[in-house]
């Protein structure tokens, strides 16, 4: 269909009154649509499990799980650094180390004699919008209240005890490390430290805040009595840095942890918690969607009962759209700077042995935590990935020059490459997975393509684009006929395997058209950016077998019937853009019929796996099929307190339900905005505010009888962009802070 330029109008001669009655949002102000909007997780009893029931704070880079419970009240708590191991060029699994959970606050409550074990009126919750837990409850007629929040601003969590009685507080504080440390008791401070085997000090410090009554210390506890309100200051910290140079050793933390104590107690409970809700809201107060309304009875139920009734084959919409934010709150709580990125459970963790190590899995779970950070505008969440990844570049160039299968007549390869598994000071383990450098790539790449930020772009991302297509210049294979492979191929299902595995492939094909783009946008390395184009089109392109699949292998030998629950050969349709329905639609198709065949029972039923392949389907633009995902997650893999479960959990399966809900409604990897590729009809009326589209766009858009009714389109760069929505296609001229805004037929109101 042949396009035409639309020309766009200033943001701020769209008024409000027009944007409310729309719905719609421009330059990030959301418009409330109900109840999905402001979601609650609530409960209407304490957690007994911490990974089923137990609920989730972070700040980014500090945590906790808190369970709610009344006589003694139980908050886990991590830091993100804390970590055994080390530098582990040789790969053995065991040396790489292990996430450490850090320790447990509790606060419990004195019961009299004569007191009854019972309590009423009781609700926990955690409201995502404002990321604040609070627990109620009714003990011997007096009301108690508890609020627990992790504040960013302050870096810090913040807990806070106050009844409907003067006098009423009583009992005990206790601060417990998880490797046999010692706590130490000052008037109205807790604190504990240490350092593990590999030299890595480490620093907890608890700081009680009482209004009336008295508090002391007592043996390794405070003693609270008779008090009217107490608030709690939680800092805990590591010496870690991101600096191989400092052996990834910074400044003793004790101090540190000291000074954010200091700072946080020269502030009131109510300054603390402004602060907290003005950063916490502001960022999550970005994207808001409504899929629809659930029915009055259904609200009315607590969190794990909707989800029981959900799993029965019950319509929640609202429960839908609180998991797509609950991806979002989890990535904020888990991934913002000064911490270190999500790994397999985010940050949150209660074992010193965790399952994985709670590592940084490179074959597709920690780039499925990232899915949803540029699409969802969360992009500074995306940083961490890249502070981790630029920290530990020396390590892993070492540990990629050791290895004998990487040489050349016994000379190294340039650049660097990784184990499946790494953690933060350069130590791996596990397999090699050679393309999992490439696949970090994209993620790079990725960020450049949402936000064009040139400075990014040319500082951190280019360097590393062009050292990884050193790195396969060297190391790929050519065939008699000219073609290019990757020579010992890997993939997550079958392992080590012949060349020329379609996974490999497509990752580096998408390497290598990302650094030809990222060449041509800074205007350099000519030369070479053009010997990485040849290099490209000589790659083996995905094949299709006799039965119409999309092949796995460069020979048609695929099983029909296989039903892992990896479908990594289908990458160059998501995440990678090699494969799409508009441009190559053959591919597309035959995709499609792999899809199908793998099933969704048995070894399928994984948390991660629905997500993917809601994503896949979406890019398939078959909303349908990616619907039944979005109910199979929740349906199979999901626990009370909203955590995807492998089992056991893990939180890919949250962060890739939120990029494959998002991916059902708008797409942009196709060097077009397409509106509602993929809309189910279970959504057929709602409006989605914030999202983002590559070209430095955010989409907002309002649908009604499963069609679109009305959509804005924001630029924060000034390009250029096709729109399509069905089959009609128009292109968009856009200055930066320009907005259009576009009714069914894509033509402006």
């Amino acid at each position: 269909m042949k396009s035409t330029v639309l020309k766009a109008f200033p943001t701020e001669r769209l008024s409000a009154g027009i944007l409310v009655a729309f719905g719609l949002s421009v330059l990030g102000a959301t418009v409330s649509a109900g109840e999905s909007n402001d979601p609650v997780l609530w409960y209407s009893q304490p957690a007994e499990s911490w990974e089923k029931q137990a609920q989730p704070l972070g700040n980014g880079r500090l945590g906790c799980m808190v369970f709610g419970e009344v006589q003694r009240e139980r908050i886990q708590f991590n830091e993100d650094s804390l970590w055994t191991g080390d530098d582990n060029p040789s790969g053995v699994y065991e040396q790489m180390g292990a996430y450490q959970a850090f320790g447990d606050l509790f606060v419990s409550m004195d019961m009299p004699d004569d007191s009854s074990p019972a309590f009423e009126d009781y609700r926990r919750e955690l409201r995502l919008a404002d990321g604040i837990f609070r627990v109620e409850f009714r003990k011997n007629g007096i009301r108690h209240n508890r609020t627990v929040f992790a504040s960013w601003p302050d870096q810090i969590i913040v807990i806070r005890w106050a009844a409907d009685k003067s006098g009423a507080i009583s009992g005990k504080v206790e601060l417990k490390g998880t490797h046999k440390e010692t706590t130490v008791a000052e008037t109205t401070t807790l604190s504990f430290g240490g350092a593990l085997p590999n030299g890595m000090k480490y620093q907890a410090r608890l700081e009680v805040i009482a209004k009336g009554g008295v508090i002391a210390a007592e043996g390794s506890t405070i003693r609270l009595k008779g008090c009217d309100e107490v608030v709690m200051l939680l800092a805990a910290a590591t010496d870690y840095v991101m600096d191989p140079a400092r052996k990834y050793h910074g400044d003793d933390p004790a101090a540190k942890v000291r000074g954010q104590i200091a700072a946080a107690s020269a502030k009131t409970f109510d300054e603390l918690k402004a602060r907290h809700v003005a950063d916490h809201s502001a960022m999550f107060g970005r994207v808001a969607l409504d899929v629809g309304v659930s029915a009055a009875e259904v609200r009315a139920l607590p969190t794990d009962q909707r989800l029981a009734a959900y799993a029965k084959g019950g319509a929640d919409p609202e429960l839908e759209a609180m998991l797509f934010q609950y991806g979002r709150y989890l990535l904020m709580g888990s991934s913002r700077r000064p911490g270190l990125p999500a790994n397999l459970q985010g940050l949150w963790n209660e074992s010193n042995t965790p399952p994985w190590s709670s590592d940084y899995h490179v074959n597709i779970n920690v780039q499925m935590n990232y899915w949803p950070a540029e699409v969802a505008n969360l992009g500074e969440c995306h940083l961490p990935l890249f502070d981790l990844i630029t920290s530990q570049l020396e390590p892993w160039r070492k540990a990629a020059q050791a290895e004998k299968q990487f040489q050349i007549d016994g000379k190294p390869v340039r650049g660097w490459a990784l184990r499946t598994s790494h953690n933060i000071t350069g130590g791996l383990g596990w397999e090699w997975d050679k393309t999992a450098n490439a696949w970090y790539c994209l993620h790079l790449w990725e960020h450049y393509a949402f936000t064009r930020d040139k400075e990014f772009l040319k500082t951190v991302a280019y360097p590393i684009l062009k050292e990884i297509c050193q790195f396969w210049e060297d190391h790929l294979k050519s065939l008699p006929d000219g073609r290019l492979v990757v020579p010992n191929g890997w993939s997550p299902e079958h392992g080590p395997h012949e060349d020329g595995v379609s996974y490999n492939q497509q990752i580096v094909f998408d390497l290598f058209s990302n650094y030809v783009e990222a060449a041509d946008v800074l205007g350099i390395d000519r030369e070479y950016r053009d010997s990485i184009a040849g290099m490209r089109d000589k790659l083996v392109a995905p094949q299709i077998g006799k039965w119409g699949q999309l092949q796995e292998w460069m020979t048609d030998r695929d099983e029909p019937k296989d039903e892992h629950r990896h479908t990594s050969h289908l990458y160059g349709v998501y995440p990678g853009r090699q494969i799409s329905v508009t441009r190559t639609p053959d591919l597309a198709k035959a995709a499609a019929v792999s899809l199908a065949a793998r099933g969704t029972a048995g070894d399928s039923r994984r948390s991660w796996t629905w997500p993917w392949r809601c994503a896949l389907w979406a890019r398939l633009q078959n909303g349908e099929k990616a619907y039944e995902m979005v109910r199979s997650l929740f349906t199979y893999n999901m626990l009370p307190n909203l955590y995807a479960s492998h089992p056991p959990f893990q939180l890919d399966g949250n962060f890739g339900y939120t990029a494959g809900v998002a991916e059902m409604l708008l797409q942009s990897h196709a060097g077009e905005i397409h509106l509602l590729p993929a809309l189910p009809s279970a959504w057929k009326n709602g409006s989605v505010t914030g999202l983002c589209a590559r070209g430095g766009f955010g989409v907002d858009m309002d649908w009604k009888d499963g069609r679109l009714v009305k959509a804005v389109i924001r630029s924060t760069a000034g390009t250029k962009c096709p729109v399509r929505y069905g089959n009609a296609v128009e292109t968009i001229s856009l200055q930066p802070g320009q907005s259009c805004m576009l009714n069914e037929q894509l033509k402006p109101l």
